[in-house]
């Protein structure tokens, strides 16, 4: 179990940038083959590891395989002659990842920044970064995305096509480069971190690393005085807010904490105020706040609270309404409904969320039965709540979300 558990950590923390580096020394020509080699890579960890100790350097290791893989098909398909030094390349390979001023060297951006490449449109930016850097399946691509399962698939065929026919080379763009893409790039890495603090799909509700990697990529970014940008700044403050709870959102048994009992003590204060720095440095001077500005306000609340009921709710609902005319999103609208109920009571929240569920389909959406539930044992109708609580738990493809809705079914 703890050898299956480091391999499916190392997919999720290792699969991009392997993917990266190879890509970038093989060519996009190679990438369908890249992905098979990168996959049958793990699989032979997998197979390995389950009888043998995972070694010092799983990375090196799986990136020696995969390496190796490379090149044997290569030859056998009389493509390349080359003469293995896989060690030497493998130890500058590794170690790319170096930044300097002006010029991004991570393997993992350098792909990002071409995956959103102008001649490709936003979804396929979208579904090539989060496939081949995130290692997103294609259902927690289509949850992140909002599209069906078969949709995203057959987004992702044409992404690859139109991708080795229009971009060729994993390069660095120019200063405008960087600056028309540094948009798209800030929504890949926001995607990849929300998948891993809310993970949809599995046995974890938090996947640190994903969490860790995404917040280390927009670090990386700013770096770069062409990609620094208010945007940036309020995306780093949302993720340090985020992390700063993580300690609280699971407990000593493994199972989920929801906001109302976590145990505040725990919260990072040290992050929070990293947050709180990114935030200020967030300035938008005389234009319209982004939703990451948004998001990181909310979260600010929600860290700095001492108790659930001391939140600043009203200031919360504030900015969820701020959002929603910014630009109104279903999914914004359900979880407003939370601070519509703290604020206004659970009645009028009912009322709202029965006015929603009218215009946007949630019929498949865990959360917005979870809410509703909640809502209606507030109100004490409990026969009510357990019928609405159970289509929650049916929907819901996350175990340890499960079980935390379970508990309160029973």
């Amino acid at each position: 179990m703890q050898n299956s558990n480091t391999i499916e950590h190392l997919f999720r923390n290792e699969y991009g940038k392997l993917v990266a580096v190879l890509t970038n020394k093989y060519g996009i020509t190679y990438l369908e083959k890249i992905e098979d080699t990168v996959q049958e890579a793990f699989v032979k960890a997998m197979r390995v590891w389950g009888y043998k100790d995972i070694p010092d350097n799983p990375t090196a290791w799986l990136f020696r395989v995969a390496n190796n893989m490379m090149i044997d098909g290569l030859r056998r398909a009389k493509k390349i002659a080359y003469v293995s030094d896989s060690k030497k390349y493998e130890e500058s390979a590794l170690d790319e990842e170096i930044t300097t001023r002006d010029e991004i060297t991570d393997s993992q951006l350098k792909m990002i920044f071409a995956c959103c490449h102008p001649s490709l449109t936003e979804e396929h930016q979208l579904v090539l970064s989060l496939k081949l850097i995130g290692g997103f399946n294609n259902k927690e691509l289509a949850d992140a995305l909002l599209k069906k399962e078969e949709t995203v698939a057959k987004s992702f065929t044409r992404a690859k096509k139109k991708f080795k026919s229009e971009v060729k080379f994993l390069k660095i763009p120019n200063q405008m480069g960087l600056q028309s893409r540094l948009f798209i790039v800030l929504r890949v890495v926001y995607l990849l971190f929300s998948e891993g603090y809310a993970t949809t799909t599995g046995s974890q509700i938090l996947k640190q690393d994903i969490c860790y990697e995404a917040l280390r990529l927009a670090l990386l970014l700013r770096e770069n005085e062409y990609c620094k940008h208010p945007n940036l700044e309020a995306l780093i403050a949302l993720m340090c807010f985020h992390v700063a709870r993580f300690d609280a959102r699971i407990d000593d048994s493994d199972a989920l904490v929801s906001l109302e009992y976590q145990d505040r003590s725990k919260f990072s204060k040290e992050l929070i105020k990293i947050g709180e720095y990114h935030l200020e440095n967030a300035n938008t001077k005389d234009k319209s706040p982004s939703n990451y500005h948004l998001e990181a306000a909310v979260s600010y609340y929600h860290c700095v609270a001492r108790t659930f009921e001391d939140t600043d709710w009203k200031s919360i609902l504030y900015l969820y309404d701020l959002q929603l005319k910014r630009q109104y999103s279903p999914i914004v609208a359900l979880n407003r409904i939370i601070p519509v109920s703290q604020v206004n009571g659970p009645e009028k929240a009912l009322k709202a969320l029965k006015k929603l569920e009218k215009e946007a389909n949630f019929t498949s959406n865990s959360l917005f039965y979870a809410i509703k539930a909640d809502l209606l044992f507030k109100l004490g109708r409990r026969a009510e709540q357990q019928a609405i609580l159970q289509k929650a738990i049916d929907l819901n493809e996350n175990e340890l979300v499960k079980k935390h809705l379970q508990k309160k079914l029973e």
